[in-house]
């Protein structure tokens, strides 16, 4: 910020009314050696050409992207290096800076006048930013009488370009309105210009109105200067009493600069300026203390912004480009709240759009008044700002909401706008939440109106982020869930019933439901029984529905709601058995299979065991598998229902698994005790343990003296001394399990001379198996 300050201080140096020609000249000099430096900043913060210029846009033509490398670079002095032609000697100028009942004879009042409005007052028709210039630069150099004076004739003359602006858009509105969209704008903006134009008018009238009390000064205890005690001082004219005073046009320029419909300028740093300069001049506004004068002045001119057109920031009609007005709009409404409530509420909706972000971009009228310029369209994404201008739009949003709680209409109205012109679903949560957290106080009864809201607020955001991807999505259905807790059963029903339409099968089933189901909630909303089980009911609904479109994500929790109704559970159980063999994975059916154990359903989890195994396959070097728990458990669930449905898994078993190490220790569990110590009703088990030389354990056996034969030459073709001794280990374990053979010494005996006739170049290693197995 301090370069264009640098720059606007030079511009009040060079433009001291009494300096001397070879001080101008000497001033100009130097000026112009700082300028062409390549160190010196430029003016709008752009270091390069890959952004054009704002300042010289008013010569634009539609080739202005050709033109942008060709034009003049301007650095923070240039405005004063071109201040330096300025001068004072304009005689209608002296008279309006030198008295304060400079006015036109009442004779020369009848027709159009360049120096004068219709009362008589003196008009000064100059670039405005440069008039203002000259007004800063009067006040700084000890001519406070004269600054007030020159700004006077500004704001009549501003006044007076209001008001042809009207007129202007009164015989254009009907062709506007029918388009919907224009392409004038003003593409110098009066807010965020490197003079500060509308600034400088406020504090110089401001600083009028100043009462200096003692205590003004007086720094308070928190370590914050007090604001500042402004009266109203009557403007000195030379025409009949206006009534108005230096305070009321203060607050008028304010609002006619900020509400001034005007381009985004190009470039990071303007569009940063134009924030900051916005929030600035607000801070100063919200210093003013309204009493019913200045609110007379806040209502016309709201009104005059209002029905100003394409020549206002909040007239019916913008170009897509526009600064947004939500800041503004935001104190406005704060301001007039107390005052006009409707006019309040007009205008802060009409400032909610954000039109650089709506897809369509029409194309608008070329014809527009000479100081007015025709912007070509669609240079965003170049607004770097704009994350800050949404977050300034949800701000206004919020206000509203707040305001309005209660109100139903009014709510109806906000909850309109922002569904309408908001169209990040990161910021309609937050206007939720916001608005959650109002109609719920801590301290009092729940607000209905506002609380709906929030809900119709939280199902646009699930409807919006149902098919993209947010990180936050899990927190948004979890909050809407409380969110229609709060509102009531209805609205549970309701989002239970249309699920598909706001969450995924996954968190219908393992969020929604299951909140809805919890304890906690039948409490909160201390339901009768009918509610209780019109709510199950919805629940088992849902939970079937999610669980035939997403039978992988959603079975489990699926049976876990439909556990109290028999018919319900047995067809959540039917659809993980009709999808077990094309969709599930042997994970999802393992987990299911020990909740169905758990259930106390052995028999459903062997069945469902069983599917998994046939979609796993364990290879002989997989030994640390994260299925290997699995593995045992289902041969054991199997063992412990009895003999025929271990005969049954065992086949399963062989051919998924080939690691050697699991196999013998499923082989030595199931040898351990005997089968069918579940004691399944209506069975008899002979308590006896089973022999490995019948089946089913023969097949076992045979499958694992096989694994480990093919695991060893696995080993063996890729084997390294250091792991000699673990191999050995190896080898020791596969013989504790060729002996349950009835013929297992004499199989050992076999395989360990091959494997020395095979391996006999690797020496040290068979001299160490000589050692261990002869």
């Amino acid at each position: 910020m301090g370069n264009s300050y640098a720059g606007a201080l030079w511009v009040c140096v060079v433009l001291n009314p009494h300096c001397k020609l070879e001080e101008k000249s000497c001033w100009l000099r130097q000026l112009r050696k700082w300028g062409e430096m390549d160190v010196c900043p430029l003016e709008d913060g752009n270091y390069g050409n890959e952004l054009p210029n704002i300042t010289n846009a008013l010569t634009q033509s539609s080739s202005h992207n050709q033109d942008s490398l060709a034009r003049p670079r301007r650095t923070v002095f240039t405005r004063a290096i071109e201040g330096c032609d300025l001068h004072w000697q304009d005689s209608h100028l002296q008279r309006i800076i030198s008295s304060d009942f400079y006015v036109s004879p009442s004779y020369q009042r009848e027709g159009e006048s360049l120096l004068f409005n219709s009362q008589g007052q003196p008009l000064w028709l100059e670039h405005v930013p440069t008039a203002c210039a000259r007004v800063d630069a009067l006040r700084s150099h000890g001519y406070p009488r004269e600054a007030l004076r020159l700004t006077v004739a500004i704001i009549n003359t501003l006044r007076l370009q209001q008001q042809r602006q009207l007129e202007i858009y009164k015989h254009q509105k009907k062709e506007l309105l029918q388009r919907g969209a224009t392409t004038i704008t003003n593409l110098e903006g009066w807010v965020g210009h490197p003079l500060n134009p509308i600034g400088c008018l406020f504090l110089t009238l401001t600083e009028a109105c100043r009462l200096e009390e003692e205590n003004c000064l007086e720094i308070s205890d928190t370590g914050d200067s007090k604001p500042p005690v402004y009266q109203h001082v009557p403007v000195a004219t030379g025409s009949q009493d206006s009534g108005e005073s230096y305070l009321s046009l203060a607050l008028e320029v304010a609002l006619m600069g900020m509400g001034q419909q005007r381009v985004m300028p190009e470039g990071l740093y303007a569009q940063d300026k134009v924030c900051r300069n916005e929030e600035q001049i607000i801070a100063r506004l919200q210093d003013l203390e309204l009493d019913p004068v200045l609110v007379q002045t806040l209502r016309k001119q709201c009104i005059l912004l209002l029905e100003g057109g394409p020549f206002s920031g909040l007239g019916e009609v913008i170009h897509r480009e526009s600064v947004p007005m939500h800041t503004f709009a935001k104190y406005l409404f704060s301001a007039l709240l107390p005052h006009d409530a409707d006019l309040a509420y007009k205008l802060a909706l009409r400032a909610m759009r954000l039109p650089v972000l709506e897809t369509t971009a029409p194309s608008g009228d070329v014809s527009h008044p000479h100081h007015l310029v025709s912007v070509v369209p669609s240079r965003y994404p170049r607004w770097f700002t704009l994350g800050h201008l949404e977050s300034q739009q949800c701000e206004l949003a919020s206000t509203m909401l707040t305001a309005a709680k209660g109100d139903m209409l009014r709510l109806r109205t906000v909850l309109e706008a922002i569904q309408k012109n908001i169209h990040s679903s990161s910021l309609i949560f937050k206007l939720a939440q916001d608005a959650f957290k109002i109609a719920t106080p801590a301290d009092s009864n729940s607000d209905t109106t506002l609380l709906n809201v929030a809900l119709e607020l939280g199902l646009q955001v699930m409807r919006m982020t149902l098919s993209t991807l947010n990180w936050r999505r899990r927190e948004m259905v979890r909050w809407l869930v409380t969110c229609a807790t709060e509102v009531g059963v209805r609205a549970l029903v309701s989002i239970l019933q249309s699920w598909y339409s706001l969450f995924t099968p996954t968190e219908a089933t393992s969020i929604v439901a299951a909140t809805v189901m919890s304890h906690n909630t039948i409490l909160r909303l201390s339901l009768d029984y009918p509610q209780r089980e019109e709510l199950a009911s919805c629940a088992r609904t849902l939970a079937l529905q999610c669980a035939m479109k997403d039978p992988q994500n959603c079975a489990l929790s699926a049976l876990t709601l439909c556990e109290k109704d028999h018919i319900a559970f047995e067809t959540a159980y039917q659809i993980v058995i009709d999808a077990a063999s094309t969709g599930m994975t042997y994970t999802q059916l393992f987990t299911i299979a020990r909740y169905m154990e758990h259930r106390g359903y052995p028999l459903r989890a062997f069945k469902l065991a069983s599917l998994a195994m046939t979609h796993l396959n364990l290879a002989y070097n997989q030994d640390t598998h994260p299925a290997i728990n699995d593995v045992l458990w289902a041969c054991a669930l199997s063992h412990s229902l009895g003999k025929n449905e271990l005969a049954a898994i065992i086949p399963l078993v062989v051919k998924s698994v080939h690691c050697a190490t699991v196999l013998s220790d499923i082989l030595r569990r199931c040898t351990m005790t005997a089968p069918g110590l579940a004691g399944i009703p209506g069975r008899r088990n002979s308590g006896k343990l089973m022999s490995t030389d019948k089946a089913p354990l023969r097949q076992l056996l045979d499958a694992t003296i096989s694994a480990y034969i093919n695991t060893t030459h696995s080993r063996l073709t890729h084997i390294s001394p250091r792991h000699y001794g673990e191999f050995i280990e190896f080898l020791s374990k596969a013989r504790e399990t060729f002996l349950l053979a009835q013929d297992g010494h004499i199989q050992f005996a076999q395989f360990i001379d091959n494997l020395k006739q095979i391996y006999k170049g690797k020496k040290k290693l068979m001299l160490l198996v000589r050692e261990r197995f002869g």
